[in-house]
């Protein structure tokens, strides 16, 4: 079996092709980061300057007015969709953790699900919090 070419002592990225239960488990991942490293400590400051009083709440407010509002809204709906996208894969890998849905056509139909899910959810969110509470 000597094809002149050594071949790599452990599987690696190159020569795995990349499909979408791949990418699912990465994003999931990544989703889960982000909001470790960026939901969280937002969130933590805004329930702190909500507990500190007016004056600080008014400083954490003062972000989600003017330009600063439409990044804020980008921001407040890429941290919904990490989180819609984070539980619906994760769902997928709990299921998966009984031993169900490894074979390859179920693992492409969860994988995809778990994609579209996360999408579904986050614009049923902000078009709820649109079509009620309107832009301002």
């Amino acid at each position: 079996m000597a094809t002149g070419r050594p071949r790599p002592l452990s599987p690696h990225l190159s020569i795995w092709r990349w499909r979408v239960h791949t990418i699912v488990s990465i994003v999931h991942r990544l989703c889960g980061n982000a909001m470790a490293f960026g939901a969280v400590p937002l969130f933590v400051w805004w329930l702190a300057a909500a507990a500190s009083g007016e004056a600080a709440y008014a400083d954490f407010h003062a972000l989600t007015e003017g330009t600063m509002g439409y990044v804020a809204l980008v921001v407040a709906i890429g941290f919904s969709w990490s989180l819609f996208q984070h539980m619906s894969s994760g769902i997928r890998h709990l299921v998966m953790d009984t031993g169900a849905a490894f074979d390859i056509h179920t693992s492409k139909i969860t994988s995809t699900a778990a994609f579209v899910s996360g999408a579904v959810l986050t614009i049923l969110l902000w078009g709820t919090i649109f079509l009620t509470k309107g832009f301002n």
